[in-house]
């Protein structure tokens, strides 16, 4: 095993009942990837934000609730997910990674 959780990472700490969360982790070749960003597009694929993976290939984000693309960028691939945020139910994916 990597040591990763499977999907995003602990939301202890969190009041997730008052948070819309979309975490994850990216996946190449069924393993983690630690080296690259995660991107986050709004409904219409316009960039919202931008964070660098974790050492373990996870990534966080709060937003609003909706309908949102999870685009991962990683050196050698890219791929990407959509999702439907809510608020109070954490939204866990994966991204998975195509060369």
């Amino acid at each position: 095993m990597c040591g990763a959780t499977s999907g995003g990472p602990s939301v202890e700490g969190i009041d997730v009942a008052k948070e819309t969360v979309i975490q994850g982790v990216v996946v190449k070749d069924g393993s983690p990837v630690s080296t690259g960003y995660a991107r986050l597009l709004d409904s219409g694929g316009d960039f919202t934000a931008e964070v660098p993976l974790s050492a373990t290939g996870q990534f966080r984000f709060f937003a609003r609730p909706g309908e949102w693309t999870v685009r991962a960028l990683v050196p050698g691939g890219s791929g990407e997910r959509k999702v439907v945020a809510r608020q109070g139910e954490p939204v866990d994916t994966q991204v998975d990674v195509a060369a």
